[in-house]
């Protein structure tokens, strides 16, 4: 046996049901580097990538007062007492105009949403607020100088960070971005993560299922999650159950990939081909986290990859990737620590669960006729039902030395917006 398998059979016999999840996570992150090669992108290409370094605003922004009405632009101090104030209109504002006059005392000019404030103008009356006749409007106060004006640098001072070396960028980021006029922004390289599914079982879709075939869905599942994470994903298809085949795809992969994560053929028993594959190849780290689903998980180092070996259940594959791999590849893409989004809510159904191990169920947040969040499952747990997680909006998050739980007790779930 290998020192890597030794390692392997130490950990295991230490942790006979796995790894603790928290214990996994922190042993994958300690021995990532991650990346440093940067790129400058414009800012369209930017979604989903991460940040390089930190971002500044070259202007203010807004770039001037503007109104944050539709009404009438006056000085303040006409409309500041009680009672009635007429003014004359002398002239008119729209978005992407400016006024070139100055206004006079008992002056005022229509002003809308958007338009810089004229000369002399520091108030806004809305024009609801606003008795116009001809060329004149009387208005009632007092109105507070000030009122209705979008100050110059109120969104961002000029030279203000606007955001962080390690930021992942989603749409409020481009938009955020974009008004202080940004053209391209320095990011990290992607990730290049290879993927690939075993098992001579596993047939393509649009094909006639043979005798004992099932269609490969962990693919599709893993290439949509590693698409919407804002990695280069390479599918490198089904590769059967045999030493050679698997030899051959771990060398391809370790040639070209940051990463490698594979599904299936990392349970004990059977044609356990992928661990002892990467134990002659590579490194062992851990073989079983104390998850479920998704017990059987080996993680180790192919070369200069890093290893994920997923199990071939096709819910274990979507938890092991939201909860050990995806965390990971955030770490090495260069992205800042995202917490984890748990919070308390009534379970409305009594879960079975034994302490040792961490479990992820398929959860339903709802709001019961009371108002108040609660939470119930999908219905059976297996780990092969995988319409549970469409169905599902969230994880019922349960502790590893957590037992059952009663109805009508607290739990912790995970919702999926923001995860998947």
């Amino acid at each position: 046996m290998s020192q890597s398998a030794q390692a392997s059979q130490s950990c295991c016999d230490n942790h006979a049901g796995g790894l603790p999840v928290e214990e996994a996570r922190a042993r994958i992150k300690a021995g990532i580097q991650p990346v440093t090669t940067r790129e400058r992108v414009a800012l369209r290409d930017a979604l989903n990538r991460v940040l390089a370094e930190d971002v500044h605003s070259p202007v203010p922004v807004p770039a001037h007062d503007n109104s944050a009405m539709d009404g009438y632009a006056v000085r303040g101090q006409d409309v500041a007492g009680d009672g009635a104030t007429d003014l004359e209109v002398v002239g008119r504002t729209l978005a992407g105009e400016t006024f070139d006059g100055e206004l006079g005392s008992g002056e005022c000019i229509r002003i809308m949403t958007g338009a810089p404030m004229p000369a002399g103008g520091d108030t806004v009356i809305m024009q609801e607020q606003a008795d116009r006749v001809g060329d004149r409007i009387r208005v009632h106060g007092p109105h507070p100088s000030g009122n209705h004006v979008r100050r110059a640098g109120e969104d961002l001072a000029e030279g203000e960070r606007i955001l962080a070396a390690g930021q992942r960028i989603g749409p409020a980021e481009l938009g955020v971005m974009a008004s202080a006029g940004l053209v391209e922004i320095s990011v990290f390289r992607r990730l290049r993560v290879a993927f690939f599914s075993t098992g001579d079982e596993l047939q393509g879709v649009g094909q006639p299922l043979g005798p004992g075939q099932i269609y490969d869905s962990n693919r599709y599942t893993l290439f949509a999650a590693m698409q919407r994470l804002g990695v280069e994903a390479v599918d490198m298809g089904v590769v059967g159950d045999d030493k050679e085949s698997l030899e051959r795809a771990f060398r391809e992969a370790s040639a070209f990939a940051d990463v490698l994560v594979t599904s299936g053929g990392v349970s004990v028993g059977e044609a356990d081909y992928v661990k002892d594959t990467l134990d002659a190849l590579g490194e062992v780290d851990f073989w079983k986290v104390a998850l479920r689903p998704g017990r059987p998980l080996a993680y180790g180092r192919l070369g200069r990859a890093l290893f994920f070996g997923l199990p071939g259940n096709p819910v274990s594959v979507m938890a092991t990737w939201y909860q050990i791999t995806r965390p990971a590849l955030l770490h090495m893409m260069g992205a800042q620590p995202e917490p984890d989004q748990y919070f308390p809510v009534r379970c409305a159904e009594p879960l079975r669960k034994r302490p040792g191990r961490m479990e992820f169920q398929r959860g339903i947040l709802s709001w019961n006729e009371s108002g108040q969040p609660e939470v119930r499952t999908t219905g059976a747990q297996g780990s092969g039902i995988l319409s549970s997680v469409s169905r599902a909006n969230c994880f019922i998050v349960l502790p590893y030395n957590a037992g059952s739980v009663e109805a009508g007790e607290t739990v912790m779930v995970q919702p999926f917006h923001g995860l998947m």
